[in-house]
């Protein structure tokens, strides 16, 4: 391969990186969302009693970055951090005590996901650099 080939050849892959980047994202917040959803259907996790605290977890909204992009994934829903961390000797307006043990469903997709977001990027710049 010479210079002239080379300098042609990076200049297409850095117009790809963004769109790669941010597309690789995406997908990742995609499955974290529904990785937490699946973690929250029931033990380890929170039981499902109306479905609508899985349901809270809405779509991943994204973000633009300089060349990439970004997800944010949550929910609104108040019973979400003491669903994940539980509570001990929790005193309410009325003097009613509670305990909950922690039903953990966002960590444990974190730490699943986060082993194969190292691959999903190795895949992403083969595609970017057409290895």
């Amino acid at each position: 391969m010479d210079l002239d080939d080379l300098v042609s050849r990076l200049n297409e892959s850095a117009d790809r990186v963004g769109p790669e980047a941010n597309r690789t994202v995406q997908q990742q917040g995609r499955l974290m969302r529904a990785l937490i959803r699946e973690n929250a259907s029931g033990r380890p996790g929170p039981n499902v009693i109306s479905g609508d605290y899985r349901d809270s977890w809405g779509t991943p909204e994204p973000f633009g970055v300089p060349d990439g992009g970004g997800v944010t994934i949550g929910t609104h829903a108040a019973q979400a951090r003491r669903l994940e961390y539980g509570f001990y000797d929790m005193t309410d307006s009325l003097g009613r005590l509670f305990f909950q043990v922690p039903r953990p469903h966002v960590e444990p997709a974190v730490n699943e996901l986060s082993t194969q977001y190292e691959q999903a990027f190795v895949d992403a710049l083969d595609r970017i650099f057409g290895s």
